[in-house]
């Protein structure tokens, strides 16, 4: 067995033979393959080397009553490096043909590795377009923490869910969140089911009791943020155009005349723009018939959260937003799908001010590594804290003393989970947003929301890893953060830094 592809040499040999004898001519590519997995720090197998995505094309038909999906995916991609062979992720069903710019390409399957050698090398900087055709009863992925994602089915509704490995259920890819790129998802299900995905509505239209949803999306995006929710749902599209001076603000606040605390919106050049109306927002949101009344409250807070979110750390980075509301049961958790978060029934409000914050920390500047998933959820933890001083006079400064007087979030170092069934637990959220915290304190909240907006802004639609962020901060600040690393990121709980 080549452990670089996991095919058998007897199957290589002869392939090897053709292509060495394919490059005697002038000019012929010479390529080796691309890696199986970028060596996460913890699923080393996820992702793949040697190409870069551009674009995914998916087509997808759905029959709710028999669970089977038929899939097509189209992936153009760029070459980093001259291919003989690249691989895809991808878990359960039958892969029923593959091509490779037009030309079918030879396959191997190793459990969720397809190793595909094109007939031609793909020289280094081409682009090439890979047709993968599939089928079958898409699994659910049981995480290393025991939670379920990937494809799962509650009768006849159904929900993708990728996060951290859950897409390549669905459909194949390079699912590791440092590959991002575009996608088109059509869909078509049975007529008087909806089903919803990520970016735009492009198109609507039923054919012989099927209906078919055309979805667009044109900002990057990490395969682990993708989705497709299917079901009865109940849809419905605005546009928000509220100023932001009235935005996040509960009827105890206006009543107050106040918004309570620190207001992060009135700091640098939000200030300046503080009266002028924001720009026209899409909004789609979908909910299931059963909770829909018990979500309407919930529904109207989103163009507030979205608008006073902005306020606080700039543009909203993508062109349409949303929330897609399932039932208790749907999934053991809501995720901040791109551009509408999934939440398994009505939440909290503080719980959509956090998958909302996500817009912008983890899926517009998205972690290079699973490692970096603490400037995920430590922001967002974070994002609801001011949330709480902005709508409820809650001090961020009391929030963050409850974190610290938790125990379960020193459980272990917030950039340092002990393996991959730890990267959800406490101290990522908790403590990541002490952290976040004690950035604001050394450098001054004046400083410290001038540069989250610019680090926003620096790495939008890009990956970023801690390195990254302290690298920024410190140039920004000209603060050395080496000291709230030791203490707060990487510190041992069993010593937790005392409170000033």
């Amino acid at each position: 067995m080549d452990k670089r592809l996991g095919v058998p040499l007897t199957f290589l040999l002869p392939l090897t033979l053709l292509v060495l004898s394919g490059c005697a001519g002038e000019g012929a590519v010479r390529g080796r393959p691309g890696s199986a997995g970028v060596r996460d720090p913890y699923f080393p197998r996820l992702g793949n080397g040697g190409y870069d995505v551009q674009h995914y094309g998916l087509t997808l038909d759905y029959v709710p009553a028999t669970g089977r999906l038929k899939g097509t995916a189209e992936i153009t991609a760029r070459a980093t490096q001259a291919l003989s062979a690249f691989n895809l992720d991808f878990a359960g069903m039958r892969v029923d043909s593959v091509t490779v710019d037009g030309e079918s390409a030879a396959l191997h399957r190793a459990g969720s590795e397809l190793t595909l050698r094109p007939r031609d090398d793909v020289a280094r900087g081409d682009t090439f377009r890979t047709v993968v055709r599939y089928s079958g009863v898409p699994r659910r992925i049981v995480d290393p923490d025991k939670s379920e994602e990937g494809w799962l089915v509650a009768g006849q509704r159904a929900v993708g869910l990728g996060e951290p490995t859950g897409s390549m259920a669905w459909y194949p890819g390079n699912h590791h969140p440092s590959d991002k790129a575009a996608y088109d998802i059509r869909i078509t299900v049975p007529e008087g089911q909806k089903a919803v995905s990520n970016g735009e509505l492009r198109s609507e239209s039923t054919t012989d009791g099927r209906t078919t949803f055309v979805w667009h999306s044109a900002q990057p995006m990490a395969s682990y943020l993708a989705t497709v929710a299917i079901g009865p749902y109940k849809t419905e599209t605005s546009v928000r155009t509220e100023k932001p001076e009235k935005a996040g603000k509960t009827r105890k606040a206006e009543k107050a005349g106040n918004t309570g605390g620190t207001d992060a919106g009135k700091t640098g050049k939000a200030a300046r723009t503080a009266d002028q109306d924001t720009t026209p927002l899409p909004i789609y949101n979908a909910v299931d018939p059963s909770v829909a009344a018990d979500s309407a409250r919930l529904l109207a807070e989103l163009p507030a959260i979205v608008t006073w979110e902005e306020k606080t750390f700039g543009p909203y980075p993508f062109s349409s937003t949303g929330v897609i509301i399932g039932r208790k049961g749907d999934s053991q958790y809501a995720l901040e799908t791109q551009n509408r978060p999934f939440l398994p029934g009505p939440t909290s409000v503080a719980t959509l001010v956090h998958e909302m914050a996500h817009q912008w920390f983890g899926n517009s500047v998205t972690p290079k590594s699973w490692r970096d998933m603490w400037l995920n959820e430590g922001f967002a933890e974070y994002t609801e804290w001011l949330w709480a001083e902005h709508t409820e006079q809650v001090p961020v400064r009391q929030s963050f003393e409850e974190a610290y007087e938790d125990d379960e979030n020193w459980a272990f170092p917030p950039a340092e989970p002990p393996s991959a069934a730890h990267i959800s637990n406490a101290p990522v959220y908790g403590r990541g947003a002490m952290v976040v915290h004690q950035v604001r304190e050394a450098v001054g909240d004046a400083a410290f929301f001038r540069i989250v907006r610019g680090w926003l802004e620096t790495y939008r639609h890009r990956n970023a890893d801690t390195d990254d962020f302290t690298a920024y901060v410190e140039r920004e600040s000209g603060r050395d953060l080496g000291g709230i690393w030791d203490a707060w990121l990487y510190g041992d709980g069993d010593d937790r830094p005392p409170l000033d």
